[in-house]
């Protein structure tokens, strides 16, 4: 296939996606619980990852056998549970980073409900503050946040090492619903939402720009979900640099 999207109507994307669903393993009944709690409790619960995003999370960092995850941006917790569901195995220490005191207290009705608090901490203020005070490397770093903030966060990130060597970070929405591409890429876009999601394009462009670009990293921007963008150190920074720290 030349291409890489295939061309869905809104339609058939919903019928691609429950078929995906129904062949990829599920989310655990914890996880459920909550998606469906948020998507009753919040206007804005379309900015919580789907489920079928929540198994992926799941099976990477199974994968990838994660000791430290660092999520920039928890909403309710749900993301949160998949870390902790998916590294079991591991006992990763799972630090989260939240400004909004409304979703500081749903994130903790979510790891107190769980029983997450043994190896998830929660960090409440600006993400950029907070960001400043971490040490060692993860090796998952997922950002989800303010979209204004990413170039910000992820120069914070790398000029601290706070990435291990074998490490990836994870850049949600990184598409703002199709107004990164361009404001007339999604006509479908509810015109309520349409302002803010055209403003976090702006935003995103610039990220998406300073990302090709740093001679520190490769970079892979994937059409998944509302578009990820995944991040690693190039071979070459981690030789050179005997300052970034691996885990494996």
């Amino acid at each position: 296939m030349l291409n890489s999207i295939i061309p869905f109507t809104s339609e058939v994307a919903a019928e691609v996606t429950e078929y995906c669903s129904n062949h990829t393993n599920g989310i655990p009944t914890s996880m459920q619980d909550v998606w469906q709690w948020t998507t009753k409790t919040f206007k804005d619960a379309d900015k919580m990852s789907s489920p079928l995003q929540g198994a992926w999370m799941i099976f990477l960092a199974e994968d990838r056998r994660a000791k430290r995850i660092l999520e920039i941006g928890s909403y309710s917790g749900y993301s949160a549970l998949a870390w902790y569901e998916g590294t079991k195995a591991t006992k990763a220490e799972i630090v989260l980073l939240e400004l909004s005191p409304e979703m500081i207290a749903a994130t903790r009705r979510t790891l107190d409900t769980y029983n997450l608090n043994d190896r998830v901490r929660l960090v409440e203020g600006p993400a950029q503050e907070s960001i400043a005070t971490l040490a060692g490397a993860f090796d998952i770093i997922f950002v989800d946040a303010n979209k204004d903030g990413y170039l910000g966060y992820l120069k914070a990130i790398l000029d601290q090492k706070l990435l291990s060597s074998n490490g990836i970070i994870m850049c949600d929405n990184v598409f703002a619903r199709g107004m990164t591409i361009s404001t007339s890429a999604n006509p479908e876009l509810d015109n309520n939402v349409r302002p803010y999601w055209t403003e976090c394009g702006k935003a995103l462009r610039k990220f998406n720009d300073f990302v090709v670009s740093d001679p520190r990293v490769d970079v892979t921007m994937l059409p998944l979900f509302d578009g990820v963008t995944m991040i690693k150190w190039k071979l070459d920074s981690v030789k050179e640099d005997n300052t970034i720290n691996g885990h494996h």
